[in-house]
């Protein structure tokens, strides 16, 4: 399938609603032809000086044009791809464009999985004193938390590319279990430096058996 593509140093999941403010006339163009003629169009990610995977957007709304033609515009993440060609031009246009093929995302991921990331998640946010419940309302969607628990691009770029649910599933638990480990060493040194300079009850020491 050909695509246009609007190359971003981002990641973005199925299910998620993506916000972007469209300045340059080049991506203001294509969403005017998603506008016209309901096409989706491709983010890959930039990284590493090249593009190789990305996620298929569809444009949901103009929220607000400016007078100037820049857009605030709010689209959905759907499937992720792999890109198989790229041209800087696509056909007559000034936007990019290429030929992916789409990732098939098997969800096999097991519920104790699932609440063992929650859990983990909780502790996370225990540890820096942020509410839990302002990312999780009702039910949670994987794809839903990835941006919330400290990943970097390349973190979320290599969870991108997972097929397997139950493997993104370890990769987050296995950060986060690192994460907590040292907030928890953090937070001790912070304890250690507020207690220096204030007045200690020390236990005292039995003298009686000790020897030279």
């Amino acid at each position: 399938m050909k695509l246009p593509m609007f190359p971003l140093q981002s990641v973005f999941f199925p299910g998620e609603r993506v916000a972007l403010h469209i300045f340059e006339e080049r991506y203001k163009q294509l969403i005017q032809d998603c506008m016209a003629e309901a096409l989706t169009f491709g983010i890959p990610v930039y990284i590493d000086n090249t593009v190789a995977y990305g996620t298929e957007m569809q444009l949901v709304e103009i929220v607000h044009t400016y007078p100037n033609g820049e857009m605030d515009v709010v689209c959905q993440a759907k499937r992720v791809f792999k890109v198989v060609t790229f041209d800087n031009e696509m056909d007559d246009k000034l936007y990019a464009g290429g030929v992916v093929t789409f990732l098939d995302y098997i969800e096999d991921g097991l519920e104790s999985q699932t609440e063992a990331v929650i859990e983990y998640t909780k502790t996370l946010y225990r540890l820096m004193d942020i509410p839990f419940d302002h990312i999780y309302k009702g039910e949670l969607h994987i794809h839903k938390l990835i941006h919330k628990i400290g990943l970097t691009l390349r973190q979320e770029y290599h969870l991108l590319k997972m097929v397997h649910q139950s493997e993104q599933l370890i990769y987050i638990r296995s950060h986060l279990i690192a994460t907590t480990e040292v907030l928890k060493q953090v937070n001790h040194m912070k304890d250690v430096i507020e207690m220096n300079g204030h007045f200690k009850n020390f236990d005292p020491l039995d003298f009686k058996d000790f020897k030279i």
